[in-house]
């Protein structure tokens, strides 16, 4: 294929998705990443498009939402590796908020096994993925259908999560960032999650390694409300995506990260899970927030209770005095 078809394709892939990862642009039009890369230079010199982190993003800086059909055929590897980890989050009989998109529909599909699990939605397909799961219930939000990503939005659904309270929310979106967080360009679908990290006391991020450093219209989770972030590692080219996990983890969000096909670097301090095996791994970064009194399911409890371990240890010392 020639320079001038392939950058034609290449313009074509990220007009039709909205953002494409050089991994993808590689894959489709028979070349080396290395070549992608140069092409997309070339097209983002010419105004055609913008680079971004291992991709390439719609000129203008904020990415348009990509329909279902072409997200589904985007990263895949990357998606499952993530789902893989996340689902390792997930204890028995634990109450939970999944959110709509591609990669939560493939967390959904790993929850099944999951026994005494209660899962609350507003995606058709997160539902649809455990509709035969004996020992998890369902719990749909009410609103109406968005058909480009088969979820429910508008005022029914934000009203039926009022009062809600469950230990973690998992989301995913179209961009992440340290400076905004996680956005999404469709504003009813952001309304929808904002509602769902409320009723959340952890909010957990799935986002592939594309995601990272792309910023949407609508911001659905400010970085100092996420608590972790599960991601794929970045290709080892990607500098950038391994500044924007530091900068995350510097304010405080954990890093999770899942190992991709090949040799990597995903920045500094930062340890991979081998694709495929289902492992909590938390990446001690700088600056990433620590309670050494209690682990993560205490933490949780304390949470809830209200009462901090530090507060606990006072009062069971002051009745043991009496």
């Amino acid at each position: 294929m020639f320079a001038a078809e392939r950058r034609q394709l290449i313009l074509e892939m990220v007009r039709a998705n909205g953002a494409v990862s050089l991994r993808e642009l590689a894959r489709v039009v028979q070349t080396s990443e290395v070549t992608v890369r140069r092409d997309v230079r070339a097209l983002e010199a010419e105004g055609l498009l913008d680079r971004r982190h291992g991709g390439a993003v719609l000129p203008g800086g904020f990415t348009r939402e990509s329909g279902f059909p072409q997200k589904s055929h985007l990263a895949t590897a990357e998606k499952t590796a993530i789902a893989d980890l996340a689902a390792s989050l997930v204890e028995e009989g634990e109450a939970i908020v999944v959110g709509a998109g591609t990669t939560t529909q493939e967390l959904a599909r790993r929850l099944a096994r999951v026994p005494g699990l209660t899962v609350v939605t507003n995606s058709l397909l997160v539902a649809q993925a455990l509709a035969h799961a004996n020992r998890v219930e369902v719990v749909m939000t009410g609103g109406t259908l968005r058909g480009s990503n088969y979820a429910l939005v508008g005022s029914g659904a934000e009203q039926s999560l009022q009062g809600l309270r469950v230990s973690r929310a998992f989301l995913s979106g179209s961009g992440l960032t340290a400076e905004r967080g996680l956005s999404t360009s469709n504003m009813l679908s952001a309304s929808v999650d904002r509602a769902l990290v409320q009723a959340a006391a952890e909010v957990v991020v799935l986002a592939d390694h594309t995601k990272l450093g792309t910023d949407t219209m609508f911001q659905t989770v400010p970085t100092d409300l996420i608590t972790r972030l599960v991601t794929d590692e970045p290709p080892a080219h990607d500098d950038r995506a391994g500044t924007e996990l530091q900068a995350l983890a510097d304010q405080g969000v954990q890093i999770a990260v899942t190992g991709g096909s090949g040799a990597s670097d995903a920045g500094p301090g930062v340890d991979s899970v081998p694709q495929g095996r289902q492992q909590r791994r938390d990446v001690p970064l700088p600056g990433q927030r620590r309670n050494h009194g209690a682990g993560p399911g205490q933490q949780l409890r304390n949470a809830l209770l209200g009462e901090q371990p530090g507060e606990r240890a006072a009062r069971v010392a002051d009745m043991r005095r009496r």
